[in-house]
């Protein structure tokens, strides 16, 4: 009981000299140790990267959850070292709701197959959307936050440390010039001196060996910068390959929206015709409202065991003539593959010349490149004025 209470008393008696010598360095009234220029650039290099990777963490984790709700509730999962439940994405989320919706409307509608190819490639964003974010919180998070919980936790204590030894040593000088001056005063060897003295010997080593123990730690900041580049260069694949993903299944939908556009507004133009009155179904069919119209094309009686190709709709772009004036230029924004002679591939971003013919199909065009000619979907260009 006895030492608990001297070790209290020691302790108030360190603390208060601390606090004093604080007060007066910072009323320049007591002279403070510097720290080397070396030992200082080392101390503000760290605190930038503990302020960057504070900043980076948390702008990052509100990229990957933008919901701030659902970002509490996986810290309080982490804190408790608890698995975080598997989340549903908006992507997921929204393909449950298109296919049960062509569900409703009827699948084999052409609304409710539109619904489920959408609704299907959806769902496919939104697995990858998942599995970014799982990669991307292994791969990057976790190293930031294993940094700011670990390493920085360990050079703060220790600079703290540090802090204290500075103010011990500080007041040991302070005191023995005290002493010095009192010992002048009294022309005599005081044992006060000799006693700062001794003091001042033993916080001069406690300081220097926890300044080489702090100066290692700030040393390690080089190597936390190496592992944070890797973890950079991790994050970065990972976004790459989940936008790739991306890009190829929209792309992938497009086609297949591009594929079955006509058929689906060709059935529903059938229909309509069926149900309408005699003079609406005589009346003549309105040509593209962009695009000038060459003149028709005179449709060839079938006749027995003789082909008839523009009645099949078989296009022979070689006897397809441009409008004299009025074609317009369009720009391509995916590539396109020719299905077969009729049709013109395409690479993005090439310049081409379109027209429409009276009685095509409304998704696509005549494309001319040079002396190459065919159809091309209206859905992978840009019409320019």
């Amino acid at each position: 009981m006895e030492f608990n209470v001297k070790k209290l008393a020691s302790d108030a008696g360190v603390f208060f000299s601390r606090a004093m010598q604080f007060t007066e360095e910072k009323l320049g009234q007591a002279e403070k140790t510097e720290l080397d220029a070396h030992f200082e650039n080392l101390l503000a290099r760290a605190d930038c990267t503990k302020n960057w990777t504070e900043k980076i963490l948390r702008q990052t984790e509100v990229l990957l959850q933008p919901n701030p709700s659902a970002r509490v509730e996986e810290f309080l999962y982490e804190k408790l070292d608890r698995k975080v439940p598997s989340r549903v994405t908006n992507g997921e989320l929204l393909a449950q709701y298109m296919t049960e919706a062509a569900n409703d409307f009827g699948p084999g509608t052409p609304y409710g197959k539109t619904l489920i190819k959408v609704g299907e490639t959806q769902r496919r964003l939104g697995a990858a959307e998942r599995e970014f974010i799982r990669s991307a919180s292994i791969s990057f998070l976790t190293p930031l936050r294993n940094f700011l919980e670990g390493d920085w936790r360990t050079i703060s204590k220790e600079r703290r440390i540090l802090q204290n030894r500075r103010l011990d040593l500080d007041a040991c000088k302070a005191r023995l010039k005290k002493a010095k001056a009192a010992e002048a005063k009294a022309a005599l060897w005081s044992d006060e001196v000799e006693k700062a003295e001794h003091e001042l010997r033993l916080t001069q080593t406690e300081f220097d060996r926890q300044a080489e123990v702090t100066r290692l730690l700030l040393e390690g900041i080089s190597s936390t910068h190496v592992n944070h580049l890797r973890c950079l260069h991790e994050f970065v694949e990972s976004q790459t390959n989940y936008y790739a993903q991306c890009y190829q299944f929209m792309l992938d939908l497009q086609k297949q929206l591009g594929s079955s556009k006509g058929e689906i507004f060709s059935g529903t133009f059938v229909g309509n015709a069926e149900s309408a009155s005699p003079a609406a179904a005589t009346s003549p069919p309105v040509a593209a409202a962009t695009l000038p119209a060459v003149p028709t094309i005179p449709v060839v009686p079938t006749i027995v065991g003789v082909p008839n190709t523009v009645a099949e709709g078989v296009l022979n772009p070689n006897e397809v003539k441009p409008p004299a004036s009025g074609t317009r230029r369009a720009r391509v924004l995916y590539d396109y593959e020719a299905a077969d002679s009729t049709e013109l591939a395409l690479l993005a971003d090439e310049m081409i010349t379109v027209y429409s013919l009276p009685g095509m199909d409304p998704d696509w065009l005549i494309g001319e490149r040079g002396n190459q000619k065919g159809k091309v979907p209206v859905t992978y260009l840009e019409l320019l004025s």
